[in-house]
């Protein structure tokens, strides 16, 4: 048994094809082929059902495969343990970003960053938290980018900034006429939110219950970018509240309302498993990142409000 055979078939459990699999590994598909076929044999198993379309783990297959991951992982951590032991800042580094930091988070620091430490092979995935925090856990992802606190088990926290909330409150609202905005002021039955599965918008309602003005009965337009929302607020379909970096680019700055301070406000944290050993790089994410982001934001009083949707 080789750590090569386990990465073949990690691949093509992932891709549940053997061509796409040998692809992905640089190989051709019958030496990926034979090595598979070596490994069933050395165990005297199936670890993949051919029979089937797409391709399927057999029962000890998927316990196979779980325990080929953890091997895998663990492998690549001796060069991260030469690596940190040197002080070397480079190889391989997953990162996970949810949807609405991605777009305008990565634009401000990744040029900066990949400039700075040319030697880091840095591979960006756009991910909901949960995944994130998923993939950290079994090793997928060597580090993430999401609103925090999360209150995870085995996961750190680095807070990054603090963004807060901005309201975008078209002229027909009574609300457009103050020149601050309160959380108490906003009427969820009024505001658009981004679909469910978005930590932005559970912290909306988490703002919009701690004011006790909260009926989620009754909302039923939701969708799945920041741009559609503003869109559908100024064809008059209700208000909405973005990230305050969203709205640097925003051509129509005449609807945006701040709220009194302390402004509300999400935590946007670099997290990692507790066990990670590239700290190296996730110290050099968090400085770069701090670095740019620190002229962007100057609020100076802000109250976090929780990413978790609190249930009544």
């Amino acid at each position: 048994m080789t750590i090569t055979q386990l990465e073949y078939v990690l691949a093509v459990a992932e891709h549940k094809n053997f061509t796409r699999a040998a692809e992905t590994c640089h190989v051709t598909q019958p030496t990926l082929s034979m090595q598979i076929q070596k490994l069933e044999s050395e165990l005297d198993t199936l670890i993949f059902d051919r029979s089937k379309k797409p391709l399927r783990l057999t029962q000890v297959g998927a316990k196979i495969v779980a325990q080929a991951k953890n091997i895998v992982n663990e492998a690549k951590r001796m060069q991260d343990i030469v690596d940190l032991d040197k002080g070397f800042i480079g190889g391989d580094f997953n990162l996970g970003i949810i949807p609405t930091i991605m777009p305008t988070l990565l634009p401000m620091f990744l040029r900066n960053f990949t400039n700075k430490y040319p030697k880091v092979n840095l591979r960006i995935h756009e991910l909901t938290t949960q995944k994130i925090i998923n993939q950290i856990k079994d090793g997928s992802l060597d580090a993430g980018i999401v609103a925090t606190p999360l209150h995870e088990e085995k996961i750190k926290e680095r807070a990054l900034y603090y963004e807060p909330f901005v309201g975008y409150i078209p002229p027909h609202f009574e609300l457009h006429n103050k020149e601050k905005i309160r959380p108490e002021d906003l009427d969820i039955e009024q505001i658009l939110l981004l679909e469910d599965g978005h930590c932005f918008s559970d912290g909306v309602l988490n703002l919009c219950s701690s004011s006790r003005k909260m009926n989620t009965d009754n909302f039923q337009l939701q969708s799945g970018s920041f741009e559609t929302l503003v869109k559908l607020a100024d064809e008059g379909m209700g208000m909405t509240l973005l990230p305050y970096l969203h709205t640097l680019n925003l051509s129509n700055k005449d609807n945006l309302r701040y709220f009194e301070e302390p402004s509300p406000a999400r935590e946007v944290s670099l997290i990692f498993n507790e066990n990670e050993l590239k700290l190296q790089i996730v110290e050099a994410l968090h400085k770069v990142i701090m670095g740019v982001v620190r002229g962007a934001i100057a609020f100076s009083d802000v109250k976090i409000i929780s990413p978790l949707h609190q249930k009544n």
